[in-house]
């Protein structure tokens, strides 16, 4: 008996030797998330072996996202045409504020091949409520086709009146899609939907596990939540799908979020995205390309977005990168709201920079966890900041859910990515990125009024915590990476 347990003690610290060098030397992590995992391994030997197979392993990329008609919609030429025309200084900006920021319009496109469009309206929710009755309205006056993607749809009240709706449509010949995230949307199973599919719908899970209870891509999550209405409305944001995102979760109370409706020609952006979702995870029922999901659209407004995504398909952490641009060009302040703050050096840097150059940094967050060690990270992070003189505020009015940024009243973006470093590598996220003065100026107001249902963190009050939550911190510092 004492030989097996030998043999076995031996054999899992050779395993874990060999894992480790494989860490170290085969795929090349950042050397943050490299010791991170290693002490995983060698802290929780055995379980820590498995840990990393349904968390660490990396994703393989190639050709995981294809759609032959993306090259019939336009948008490459565009995209080429539009990158040349700032480059010679050629493009026909359409306000002074979006001609401000030409170079991380640039950036995006070059990074992201994110097309610039200038003609949207854009509606801010920041109330469940609201949101998703404009939703269902919007499905209700659809006469073509429903795309439906959200990283949580739960089968409670909102969901089943959603899928009642959409099944009603189906009925009516609308075409119906729905794509969920299947770790996301635990529980909730492809079978659960057989009436939308009886009635002409098409439902798929991203990512599912195949062959096991267990998901070996659990770490890899559909973040996105993306709603296409005749190709003409788009939704795109942070609310899932679901009662607590009414306010109706007595855990956490008051449910603050934000989302937009879309309409203008950053719609085309946004389908083809949905569309290309939809293709990694349909194989039977792909997507042609068909005019009627891409229409010619009236001009709506002016505001300026591009939509940009990000996940770890992807060689560079597009929307990160786009948070740092923000944060370089800011000149008076920077508000960001984030239920998790667990970002890597870089974009603690360039806040503590912005700090001490005189830029008015306040962050807001949550006043209670969802998730216990995401929480306590976060305020760990938040801790160096509020040194450098930034102000943070605790949301008191529910839980804020909310992933926004706003600068200088001129440069804003709303989106589904968090500031974390799960959002900016593991995840598949979306974000709006928008250049116009009043609509970044109703985001900053919004912030204003959450700050007066918010409790001011100072610095002393960080130094005068408990040595409960410092140990709390500490513990949650080192597994950030890989949280």
């Amino acid at each position: 008996m004492t030989e097996v347990i030998s043999f076995s003690v031996t054999a899992i610290l050779i395993l874990n030797i060999f894992l480790a060098a494989a860490l170290i030397f085969l795929e090349r992590r950042d050397p943050t998330s490299t010791w991170a995992w290693l002490l995983v391994l060698f802290f929780i030997p055995f379980f820590g072996f498995f840990i990393y197979l349904l968390l660490g392993r990396k994703l393989r990329k190639k050709h995981l996202f294809r759609w032959e008609g993306r090259k019939k919609i336009g948008i490459e030429k565009l995209i080429d045409y539009q990158i040349e025309a700032i480059e010679d200084g050629s493009l026909d900006f359409r306000l002074d504020d979006t001609a401000h920021y030409k170079d991380m319009i640039y950036l995006h496109l070059r990074n992201n091949h994110a097309v610039l469009t200038q003609d949207n309206d854009v509606q801010v929710f920041n109330d469940g409520k609201e949101k998703f009755a404009s939703l269902l309205n919007d499905i209700e006056n659809a006469k073509d086709h429903i795309h439906f993607q959200y990283y949580i749809i739960r089968l409670d009240n909102l969901g089943k009146t959603i899928v009642e709706k959409l099944i009603q449509k189906a009925k009516s010949g609308v075409k119906v899609r729905v794509l969920f995230d299947d770790i996301g949307s635990r529980g909730l199973h492809k079978r659960h939907l057989k009436e939308l599919v009886d009635a002409g719908g098409e439902v798929e899970a991203f990512f599912p596990a195949k062959f096991s209870p267990i998901n070996p891509r659990l770490n890899y999550r559909n973040h996105r939540k993306i709603v296409v209405i005749d190709g003409r409305i788009g939704y795109v944001g942070g609310f899932n799908v679901g009662d607590e995102y009414l306010g109706l979760d007595k855990n956490f109370g008051y449910w603050r979020d934000t989302h937009l409706r879309i309409e203008g020609s950053a719609l085309h952006p946004l389908q083809t995205r949905f569309i290309l979702d939809w293709s990694q995870a349909c194989v039977d029922h792909p997507i042609e390309y068909h005019d009627r999901y891409f229409p010619a659209i009236p001009r709506k407004g002016s505001v300026g977005m591009q939509i940009v995504s990000s996940g770890p398909d992807a060689e560079w952490e597009h929307i990160k990168d786009g948070y740092l641009k923000m944060i370089y060009l800011a000149k008076k302040y920077i508000y960001i709201q984030t239920p998790y703050f667990i970002p890597d050096v870089s974009f603690l840097d360039a806040l503590r920079i912005a700090c001490l150059s005189g830029v008015d940094v306040r962050i807001m967050i949550p006043n209670k966890p969802d998730h216990m060690f995401v929480y306590w990270a976060t305020y760990s992070n938040i801790g160096k900041l509020l040194k450098a003189g930034a102000k943070v505020y605790i949301y008191e009015n529910g839980f804020i859910h909310t992933k926004q940024i706003v600068v200088d009243d001129e440069l804003s973006t709303v989106g589904t990515a968090n500031m974390d470093v799960r959002s900016f590598q593991l995840n598949f996220e979306i974000n709006a990125f928008i250049y116009d003065r009043e609509k970044s100026h109703e985001l900053a107001e919004l912030f204003e009024q959450d700050m007066q249902l918010s409790t001011e963190l100072t610095y002393e009050m960080y130094l005068n915590r408990s040595r409960t939550i410092q140990f709390k911190e500490s513990i949650s510092r080192l597994l950030s990476p890989i949280l």
